[in-house]
């Protein structure tokens, strides 16, 4: 046997053990996690925390995704969470996107995901290419000093960082600081009715402190499998975009319970994750374009029945982008988007597959709520549900 071979059999990993999860154990165990069995009363900031995280690149999904999970949530609440700096619009979080964040929440993960950040800045984007054979370093200290001095837009960052290196591609080397520095997005991105371009801010300037120093991924591992689990190591990865994370989850093992899918893979909990009951009730949710639900798992399947187009896919949804996606029975079950014309605001949902009579009049119910929230500001709306896609 070659040193290589023996080197490879000796980190093989043993064969998953523990009790089988199917498929609808794991749905109703992701909709319990993530709030969507039934809403609760809760404050925006805990839902939010309980989250860890909600992706916000587009600045209208953190609303949908908290009055999809809490009672009586009114948009204000969150606007209000933003202005006080208790939560944050962080840039190149998970998947290099960025998420709404707790501000506490924030200064501890940043750390953690840096490394992510530096891969999707070297090699995610074409960014790092450019800035082949500069000091990277350099430009990151110079645009945080930038920003420590006042918030900027990227394409002020851009201009001045440009007067230094004038060799250089602006947009680069204001990119090299979004992506490398721990920065923020303040308001008035973000707010509801509001509008704004996204003005950069650095830890120190908006929440008077610096970040953690702690890399370890441990606790972030921990938080994911509470919000998320029970998951594969693989799923950790897709959500958080970190690599090689089998070493830390093995590290936290005894700490872990265990079991495996359908198809025999490994599957990681925290010792109080709940497990409810697979023939528990779950009604008719809206989710918006980029939900947790919806982009924290390698395999999809468990919020994907068989056969749609998303059960085995870990890319963007295509069926939602133009609004959002929707759950019936807790699965996905089509897209929707808000059309407005003059006065009047239409909901249109789209199924993928045709609804159950009493599952469309649940359906239209949830929608004219979520219509009457997105479209306060006129009396004029209607939802149509269309045939199936």
């Amino acid at each position: 046997m070659t040193g290589g071979a023996a080197a490879r059999r000796r980190t093989r990993q043993p064969p998953a053990s523990g009790p089988v999860l199917t498929r609808r154990q794991l749905n109703r165990s992701l909709l319990e996690r993530q709030q969507l069995l039934r809403r609760v009363a809760m404050p925006a900031e805990s839902m939010i925390e309980r989250l860890v995280g909600m992706q916000a690149q587009v600045p209208i999904d953190p609303y949908v995704g908290l009055w999809s999970r809490l009672e009586a949530f009114r948009p204000e609440e969150l606007s209000s969470l933003i202005t006080e700096r208790r939560v944050v619009r962080a840039v190149a979080m998970m998947r290099t996107t960025i998420h709404l964040m707790t501000a506490g929440d924030w200064l501890a993960m940043r750390p953690v995901l840096q490394a992510v950040a530096e891969r999707g800045f070297m090699t995610g984007s074409p960014f790092g290419r450019r800035l082949v054979g500069l000091d990277v370093a350099e430009v990151v200290a110079a645009g945080t000093a930038l920003l420590d001095e006042r918030p900027r837009t990227a394409a002020d960052l851009a201009k001045e960082l440009h007067e230094r290196w004038p060799d250089r591609d602006p947009q680069s080397l204001a990119y090299a600081v979004r992506y490398l520095a721990p920065l923020v997005q303040i308001p008035p991105r973000g707010l509801w009715g509001r509008s704004g371009g996204p003005v950069l801010a650095t830890a120190d300037s908006w929440l008077g402190r610096p970040v953690a120093t702690d890399a370890s991924p441990d606790v972030l591992i921990l938080r994911y499998l509470a919000a998320f689990g029970p998951a594969t190591v693989l799923d950790i990865q897709t959500w958080s975009w970190l690599t090689r994370l089998r070493e830390a989850v093995d590290r936290l093992r005894p700490r872990l319970r265990t079991f495996r899918d359908e198809e025999g893979r490994e599957l990681f909990d925290v010792p109080d994750g709940p497990l409810p009951d697979p023939d528990t009730p779950a009604p008719p949710r809206f989710l918006p374009q980029y939900d947790n639900v919806l982009l924290s798992h390698k395999d999809r399947g468990r919020v994907a029945a068989d056969g749609n187009v998303w059960a085995r896919s870990s890319g963007e949804p295509e069926i939602n982008a133009a609004g959002g996606s929707f759950l019936v029975d807790g699965f996905l079950a089509g897209g929707w988007k808000v059309a407005r014309e003059g006065p009047r605001a239409t909901l249109v949902v789209t199924p993928v597959t045709p609804l159950a009579p009493e599952d469309e009049r649940a359906v239209a119910d949830e929608g004219a709520a979520l219509l009457t929230l997105l479209a306060a500001d006129v009396t004029d709306r209607d939802l149509r549900i269309g045939a199936a896609s």
